[in-house]
């Protein structure tokens, strides 16, 4: 039976465990020749190390967000030096990773974070890794850390992604392919927009799982209104949750963690529009439903960079936090000229996504992980279908 190791990293819960259980369940549900595990290489590596950049990088992005953006910005986004950036505990990393390769002994290794494609691709270089590697980005962007050199196959969120790595990173065409930021099997397609019916707009607010959403912010407006209906999404935020459940308001329904992703779809049936974060997974799965996305906050560093992209293709409407969120709202779904220009935008974008059936990106990764071991000893180029009718 093959095995394929997949990479997040972390502990917590972030899109990069979010499109690896994704693919993961995917694989389960579509075959049974496959084993599928997922590992964190800094737990692995060592737990309290793990725990202490877990807090850490909260702690950052809670009490300093400017000084996190700018070092996000200067280390893992602008043309710099990462050789230089990681070079102190390179080596460490490096040892673990080899060690947990020995261990597992995987036939396809998956990454959905930066860190361990770099360190598998450093592997390749040095002649130390013969597996194949997928890169399955989970951002609107590819930041600099990620691995380029001896990664088989790129999953890619967007056309012009794909155009930035051809130009800039060199990497064959026949090696990338448009995904979409994958998400769960039970987070449905819907094939048109659904039209605001003309009594009150049910808006869902997401991005208070960790407490760092900021929607405490305009939580006195929400009280007063007078024209919409406000579902929140607290995830694991209990105190948030709590609040928001003592003010006993008709018109605000607080919701604990759902951990149904079934029940997180119907949620979105049942909603007109979504308030949250620009965060890759959550804006995605809002781009499959066709919901209109109003960007309420963001938090610094990939978010940031993820906002600059998805209002540059018009794919979101960012909130004012000066102005009447409410009024925002309702002026934006009310207006058929600005709905009509994002329902292009969606179509647009959801034109350049190469492969669209779940069950071909099974396929997919079944042709990577069943090739022959001969075709890793240089750039892996897959012939398929998939390819064939992408380039057409």
């Amino acid at each position: 039976m093959k095995k394929i190791l997949f990479l997040p990293l972390l502990q917590m819960q972030s899109g990069h465990h979010q499109v690896a259980e994704a693919l993961m369940d995917l694989l389960k549900n579509h075959t049974d020749d496959i084993m599928v595990k997922k590992v964190d290489l800094l737990s692995y590596s060592n737990k309290s190390l793990e725990k202490m950049i877990t807090k850490g990088y909260l702690n950052w992005i809670r009490y300093a967000p400017e000084t996190y953006n700018l070092a996000y910005k200067s280390f893992f986004y602008m043309p710099a030096a990462k050789e230089h950036t990681f070079k102190w505990y390179q080596p460490f990393f490096l040892k673990k990773m080899e060690q947990l390769l020995a261990e597992e002994k995987p036939d396809l290794l998956v990454c959905t974070h930066g860190f361990p494609s770099y360190l598998l691709s450093k592997l390749k270089r040095k002649g130390k890794c013969n597996i194949p590697i997928i890169n399955v980005y989970t951002d609107f962007f590819v930041n600099n850390v990620w691995g380029k050199d001896g990664i088989d196959l790129h999953f890619l969120p967007s056309q012009q992604v794909k155009e930035t790595l051809f130009e800039k990173d060199h990497i064959p065409k026949q090696q990338m392919i448009v995904t979409g930021i994958p998400v769960h099997k039970e987070i449905t397609r819907n094939a048109a927009i659904r039209k605001t019916n003309n009594g009150r707009p049910k808006i869902l607010i997401a991005g208070g799982n960790s407490g760092l959403s900021g929607i405490v912010k305009f939580t006195a407006e929400l009280k007063q209104s007078t024209e919409v209906d406000y579902i929140v999404l607290c995830g694991k935020n209990r105190k948030l949750y709590e609040e928001i459940l003592s003010w006993n308001i008709k018109h605000i329904k607080p919701l604990p963690y759902l951990s149904s992703r079934s029940d997180m779809d119907t949620l979105y049936e049942a909603v007109d529009a979504i308030m949250t974060k620009p965060g890759g997974v959550t804006i995605s799965e809002a781009l499959q439903k066709r919901l209109p996305i109003f960007v309420h906050t963001m938090l610094p560093g990939q978010e940031k960079v993820n906002l600059r992209y998805l209002t540059d293709q018009k794919l979101v409407f960012k909130l004012d936090q000066n102005a009447s969120i409410e009024k925002q709202l309702i002026t934006v779904l009310k207006d058929d000229d600005k709905m009509n220009r994002w329902e292009q935008a969606i179509d647009s974008y959801q034109k350049g996504i190469e492969l669209k059936a779940k069950e071909d990106m099974v396929d997919l990764i079944k042709e990577v992980l069943f090739q022959p071991s001969k075709s890793v000893t240089s750039r892996f180029v897959i012939q398929s279908k998939f390819f064939h009718s992408a380039r057409a």
